[in-house]
Order: structure tokens, then C-alpha cells, then sequence
């Protein structure tokens, strides 16, 4: 029994369990030759000895070495497999996640888009098994990983131990036919539809009557043809990843579970009429082009009306004409009895010539008299 500080291998410390597979428990663990964090897991043998348990044995090991082959972004590497005692353990990169199953439990279902995504990744990944020549055989939420920087892990490469959960099975996988990549595309459009719908496409059991789809969107028709009960009628695993390619257009964006709410926005003070706002808004730009204006919310607490009304543009101040200057008393009330202005010009010109007729005077005076 294994157990916290167990040695497995003369190599690696057992540290704690992080989580539970098909074929048992998932250990963290720390290798004592490289000094770096692993994942460790025992594979699932039958109990009983003799040839039968020998050639579990074997065909475990055997299937550690095919796993390791693997070598893809979206899948989890292998680093070795190794016998201690009667067990067999692989030991594969540790990533910081959780299984696609208990993020469905928490926080419910997927978008479509994000199933699309998903999708193309766990698709990518498969077409990279096959090509190595063996197929998955036991695709389902709970050999998917999410992990916690966004990026998706498929686990369980090629192991048979513990047995595929019933819903996923291609229904001639579960009459006794031996699985095949047209089996893998079932398993991922059984795995698809239940990241959107909740719940399995043919029942926990997958010998259900087809559900129809209520949430997949526009990844409703990809999952029909993904789950054909004929495996000749299956579109392949890279056409499947062409059609969700399709379906989101091409985007090439990680998946990113949607594991805390988006922020709100922050909250728009009162509007307060007897303080004028800090900076006023531009005013828009002039020109019959920009006559039609598209009504946007009110920054400062005002309504829409009163925002489009306040955005108007402002006509230009009429000009400003200086007033004529201040006047004598005699000539103002001159100017207003001939309703003629007076200026300054004018009253020098009238006090020069009184002041000319007066010295005229003056001189007949001394003159003539």
C-alpha cells in the first residue's frame, strides 16, 4: 500500500495525493536524481498471479513506452515507466490542473465557442496518437486536464487499465470491436457535448436514445456527425479539427476556463449640478459630416437627452463694439436733440474754431476801437 514518503523505484519520493484516475491515485512526487516535481500513478493490474498477472504486467509496461512516445503541447508527457515490486508506475511532467470533470461539477457548462476551442486542441493532440499508431481508447471528461494557466492536457494516453466510463464509448467499442481513431472522434464529440449540455449525449450508460442538443450553438451539427453510430460515417479527427476551426473562425486563443466571474466596472459618482465637472468634454468637430452624432452614455451622471443637448455645439459670442466714449454734457445733449452721434474729433474741431472766432474778436477790438 502506497503511502506519504513511500520510495517507489529507489527514485522517487511520494509526497502527497493530488488527485484520483481511472487506474487509481495520482501522487506528487519529487525525483531524488533530478531534483524536480513529478506526477506519479500506479497502473491498474488485476489482482491474481501467475502467466495472467505477467502479462498484465507486460502489457502495462508495454503501454507506459507508447505514452511516452507522445510528444504534443496538448498532451501529458510521459518521462518513464518502471516496475517496483508487483506494481507498474508512470511517472509524467506534473501540471498544476484539475480534471474536466470536476471543473464541469463546480462551475457548470462550457460556451460553445469555448467547447470549440477545446476541442481543437484534444483534436490536434489525438491526430498525434494516431499518427504514432494506437489510439486513446478512453477520452472522456475525466482524462481531460485544465490547467491552471489556461492551457489543456490530455492524461491517460493509451492506458486500458480501470476501464472507459460507458457514456464515452463508441457504440462499437462497447458491442466488442477493438477501438480504433474513428472511436477517439466519438469519445471527443461524447466529451464535447457534455461540456456544453451538462450531461452525456446518450446517458450515463450510452445505451440511451440520443438527447438533443440545447446549448451547442453553432457546434450542434459537428457533434452529430462526430457521434454517428456507423464509425465509416464519422468525418476523420483532422476533418473534425477543420470544421471547429470553422466554427470559431480561425482563432487561435488559448482555452481559458471561466473560473472567477469578469470584474464590474466601476461605479459612476452622482452627478452633483452645483460642481462643475473636472475637465469638460471635446467638443465634436464641425462640418456636415459629423451632423448625425451616435448618443453614447453620459459620463457625469447625465441622462442621454440631457448629454446629447449638453454636446451641442456652443454658437460664437457676437462680437463685441466698443461704445463711443463718455461725452461733455453740452455736446451730449446737442448729439441727442440732432440724434447725430458726437465723437472726440468732432469736439476738438467746434472748441478750435470758437477758440479761433474768439481771438478774432479780440483783435478788431484792440485794432478798430
Amino acid at each position: 500500500m502506497s503511502s506519504e514518503g513511500t520510495i517507489v523505484g529507489g527514485r522517487f519520493r511520494l509526497d502527497q495525493p493530488i488527485g484520483r484516475g481511472r487506474a487509481g491515485i495520482v501522487w506528487l512526487a519529487f525525483d531524488t536524481r533530478l531534483f524536480r516535481t513529478v506526477a506519479m500513478k500506479r497502473m491498474y493490474l488485476p489482482v491474481g498471479g501467475g502467466d495472467r498477472a505477467e502479462q498484465a504486467r507486460a502489457g502495462a509496461m508495454q503501454e507506459g513506452k507508447d505514452a511516452a512516445r507522445i510528444e504534443h503541447p496538448s498532451a501529458i508527457k510521459v518521462f518513464d515507466v518502471l516496475p517496483d515490486g508487483q506494481d507498474v508506475w508512470l511517472v509524467m511532467e506534473y501540471i498544476p490542473s484539475r480534471s474536466m470533470a470536476t471543473f464541469l461539477a463546480e462551475h457548470g457548462r462550457l460556451t460553445p465557442d469555448q467547447a470549440a476551442q477545446l476541442g481543437i486542441q484534444l483534436g490536434n493532440a489525438l491526430a498525434a496518437i494516431h499518427a504514432a499508431g494506437f489510439v486513446h481508447r478512453t477520452l472522456e471528461p475525466g482524462t481531460v486536464l485544465l490547467a491552471d494557466d489556461g492551457g489543456v492536457k490530455l492524461t491517460d494516453i493509451g492506458i486500458s487499465g480501470g476501464g472507459p466510463h460507458a457514456a464515452y464509448v463508441a457504440p462499437e467499442v462497447a458491442r466488442g470491436l477493438p477501438p480504433t481513431p474513428a472511436a477517439d472522434v466519438f469519445s471527443l464529440g461524447a466529451t464535447l457535448y457534455t461540456s456544453v449540455e451538462g450531461v452525456p449525449p446518450f446517458g450515463d450508460d450510452g445505451q440511451s436514445s440520443e438527447r438533443p442538443a440545447q446549448n451547442a450553438g453553432v457546434l450542434t451539427a459537428a457533434l452529430r456527425k462526430m457521434l454517428r453510430s456507423d464509425p465509416t460515417t464519422r468525418p476523420t479527427m483532422a476533418d473534425t479539427v477543420r470544421s471547429l476551426n470553422a466554427i470559431t473562425e480561425g482563432r487561435e486563443t488559448a482555452f481559458i476556463p471561466p473560473t472567477a466571474p469578469g470584474l464590474p466596472p466601476p461605479p459612476t459618482p452622482p452627478f452633483n449640478p452645483g460642481l462643475a465637472p473636472a475637465a469638460p468634454p471635446p467638443m465634436p468637430p464641425s462640418g456636415p459630416q459629423f451632423q448625425q452624432q451616435i448618443p453614447v452614455a453620459a459620463p457625469g451622471g447625465y441622462s442621454p437627452a440631457e448629454e446629447t443637448q449638453r454636446m451641442q455645439p456652443v454658437p460664437p459670442p457676437t462680437q463685441y463694439a466698443p461704445g463711443p466714449p463718455p461725452q461733455a454734457p453740452q455736446a451730449q445733449a446737442q448729439a441727442q436733440a440732432w440724434n447725430l452721434p458726437v465723437s472726440k474729433k468732432t469736439l476738438i474741431t467746434v472748441a478750435a474754431i470758437l477758440a479761433a472766432v474768439l481771438v478774432g474778436i479780440l483783435v478788431s477790438e484792440l485794432f478798430f476801437v
